[in-house]
């Protein structure tokens, strides 16, 4: 994989994670450094699987959904079951694959694209 594939890739995954950080009004400083250390993780990953450069939205949504739930708590809530009760995180689907969305794990509803939660 060329350099600039590789940045392009990286780069635009990073945008999209931070357009649905904003959308959800929880882009302050220390939770942009969780999608810059994310970024540097999947550098390396991506430099050792070119291949991979397609995930690279999906695994990068995951990992800073992973950090805030360790952190701060569940993101991004899911729109769907506002309910039940029972708040709960939306899931990326596929787990390892090109064009993520954020899905809902117990209605199976795709919600949105990853990078376009301020759309919905």
């Amino acid at each position: 994989m060329g350099l600039m594939k590789l940045e392009h890739a990286l780069h635009a995954a990073r945008a999209l994670v931070l357009a649905d950080l904003a959308a959800g009004e929880v882009a302050q400083a220390d939770i942009v450094s969780l999608v810059e250390d994310s970024i540097a993780h999947r550098r390396w990953w991506v430099e050792q699987w070119p291949e991979g450069a397609d995930y690279l939205a999906g695994l990068v949504a995951q990992d800073v959904q992973d950090a805030l739930l360790e952190r701060y708590g569940r993101w991004p809530l899911c729109p769907v079951c506002t309910e039940s009760g029972d708040p709960h995180a939306l899931d990326v689907e596929p787990e390892l694959g090109p064009d993520p969305h954020w899905v809902c794990g117990k209605t199976a509803v795709a919600v949105a694209r990853v990078g376009t939660l301020g759309t919905i």
